[in-house]
């Protein structure tokens, strides 16, 4: 192994030079012209389909054409975000976007029309394309794609909607992103004045001592109160246009496109939030908990994350590399060495530095057959939790490798499955290592903290967001008016256990805005609870069960998410059961923590 990491991953092995690659740029050039020709091809194809002349040979070559320009439409998608990741004032990225944007406007028109030719085979012909070449063992996408456009509107009129939605739609979640990247705040550090991105002042308040949290979080809160008119506005016309889209569809529901696209049903959906909506003692015990040891009567919403004390378990970015490739060869060594790799070949951008964006992602670039990870390491558990909970999706998206483009496209909801696995073995080893009770009760607490937010926080983003949209329907909203839903939203998921709430999250958190996955939040609380019943079924068989995860993994993309649970668990997911012993692994953790926390108390007096 490197003794020595470089923080700062490598993109121009695949495009050099940025924002100002030639080499992406010719790219994409060639993307568009591609995405021309393939708009043609259908269009042609539809008018023999419509004079009675259904071409399978030809229909099978545009099914792989769509495969191959979604490879490399992925992969210029992955770049460009990478780019406006690691610089958020990098001109040039922003405006890769834009062009990006509208490039994948034009392709989801013409997809319009390669969907509506697909719907109109028959059962015959159907069965004749799929005997083509290559085209078999893309039944399931090609089914799915079928049975989805059946409750779109006439392509035309889907054409129509894509096309304006480049500077509608999206260009109301660009102008957030343009919002987050020029705001900054003054913070003082060892009594001087430091300018920092909205990224670096979270990372602060999450590791800041008493006094100083409640001063930055202030401050944090403050920022986000002086562009709220301006979020309001991208918030209301960005849900509007999915609201008007979804009324002309005949779409009753807003969860129905969230739902469809994370391949899951409605009775899973309630099956689940019924379970954590009855199961949230624990974790209130736990608020009380934490709140003693720091002190308080009652937790304010900046104290949920707030660090217990010192732990010696801070590590360098070597070291988290060694603990996280040590752990994850106890359950697979293939898995471990990827890891590793992913370090040596410069494929995570880890460095703590101004001008980032906040948060943490994972991309995948298909033609490439590479991963980029982004997160901004300090050297805190948490922030080991968060490079293993990246590269599980980073394996994840490896194990998919030898599979086709079109089978690979997994949802949000079951990526997180391998991301939150992947997070839970560095977790435990975490605690198990842990030189003293003191050592593993803020660990725990670490860990335990991660349920608080898959159980209350997404709950309170999905009861907000629900909220929103139901107000949304009979006008736009105020800012005052967002307030007060988002706090209605966090005094019931947190089962008011908390002494303030965070007004103005719904203009600090990206996910409200991000225009290609309606209901960024659910998916998340899905992926942690089935993974948790995947982890406990890893432990009971111990090494074997590698194999058996590689090859769940390798369904997700082809598989609704109860037949996936059916066939590598044995479980129902439209039942509370399986939701129920899930959740109440994560309230065991949490009940350890108030014993724990309860004894070292009972030993300070």
């Amino acid at each position: 192994m490197n003794n020595k990491l470089q923080m700062t991953w490598d993109l121009d092995i695949i495009f050099p030079g940025g924002s100002a690659s030639k080499e992406f740029s010719a790219f994409i050039d060639q993307l568009e012209a591609d995405i021309e020709s393939f708009a043609n091809d259908v269009q042609n194809l539809r008018a023999a389909q419509n004079s009675g002349n259904t071409d399978i040979s030809g229909i099978a070559k545009a099914v792989l054409f769509m495969q191959d320009i979604s490879s490399r439409s992925r992969e210029a998608g992955a770049f460009v975000s990478c780019l406006t990741a690691q610089d958020v004032h990098d001109t040039g990225a922003k405006l890769l976007s834009s062009r990006l944007s509208g490039i994948r406007a034009s392709f989801s028109a013409s997809l319009t029309v390669y969907n509506d030719v697909l719907s109109k085979l028959d059962e015959t012909n159907f069965s004749n394309l799929l005997k083509q070449p290559q085209i078999g063992e893309l039944e399931f996408a090609l089914r799915e794609r079928i049975r989805r456009s059946a409750d779109l509107l006439p392509s035309e009129q889907e054409s129509l909607i894509a096309a304006l939605s480049v500077d509608g739609y999206v260009a109301w979640g660009d102008l957030y992103n343009v919002i987050v990247g020029r705001m900054t705040a003054e913070i003082e550090v060892n009594g001087r004045k430091e300018t920092v991105s909205m990224g670096q002042l979270a990372n602060r308040l999450a590791s800041a001592d008493d006094a100083s949290r409640s001063k930055l979080f202030d401050q944090w809160e403050t920022s986000w109160a002086n562009e709220a008119e301006l979020c309001a506005q991208a918030l209301n016309h960005l849900s509007g246009h999915r609201l008007a889209v979804y009324k002309a569809r005949g779409w009753k529901s807003v969860l129905k496109e969230p739902l469809d696209v994370n391949r899951m049903s409605q009775a899973t959906l309630d099956a689940m939030w019924g379970v954590i909506s009855n199961s949230k003692a624990p974790f209130v015990e736990f608020l009380q908990a934490k709140a003693r040891m720091l002190g308080k009567e009652q937790l304010r919403w900046e104290d949920v994350d707030a660090p217990l004390g010192e732990t010696t378990s801070s590590m360098s970015y070597e070291e988290a590399r060694d603990f996280i490739v040590r752990h994850f060869n106890r359950f697979s060594p293939e898995m471990a060495e990827f890891a590793n790799q992913c370090f040596e070949k410069r494929w995570i951008e880890a460095e703590d530095r101004p001008g980032k964006r906040p948060g943490g992602f994972c991309t995948s670039f298909p033609v490439s057959e590479q991963t980029r990870i982004f997160v901004t390491f300090s050297g805190t558990p948490g922030n080991v939790a968060t490079l293993a909970h990246e590269l599980g999706h980073a394996y994840h998206q490896h194990v998919m490798r030898p599979l086709p483009q079109l089978v690979s496209n997994y949802a949000m909801n079951v990526a997180e499955t391998a991301s939150t696995f992947a997070e839970a073995i560095v977790s435990d080893a975490s605690i198990q290592e842990a030189s003293s009770d003191a050592e593993r009760l803020i660990l725990l607490e670490d860990k335990v903290g991660r349920s608080i937010a898959m159980l209350m926080n997404i709950h309170a983003r999905f009861l907000f967001e629900t909220r929103f949209y139901e107000a949304r329907k009979k006008g736009v909203l105020s800012v005052d008016e967002l307030n007060a839903l988002m706090s209605e939203a966090q005094r019931e998921a947190y089962a008011g256990a908390l002494a303030s709430t965070h007004p103005h999250f719904w203009a600090s958190k990206l996910h409200f805005y991000i225009t290609g996955t309606p209901f960024y939040n659910f998916p998340y609380t899905f992926g942690y609870l089935f993974s948790s019943g995947i982890y406990a079924r890893a432990i009971s068989e111990g090494p074997t069960f590698a194999e058996k995860y590689v090859k769940l993994l390798q369904d997700t993309g082809r598989s609704q998410v109860e037949d996936l649970a059916a066939k590598h668990l044995g479980v129902d997911l439209t039942k509370p059961d399986f939701w129920q012993q899930a959740v109440d692994l994560a309230a065991a953790d949490a009940r350890e923590f108030v014993r724990l926390a309860n004894a070292s108390q009972a030993q300070s007096k």
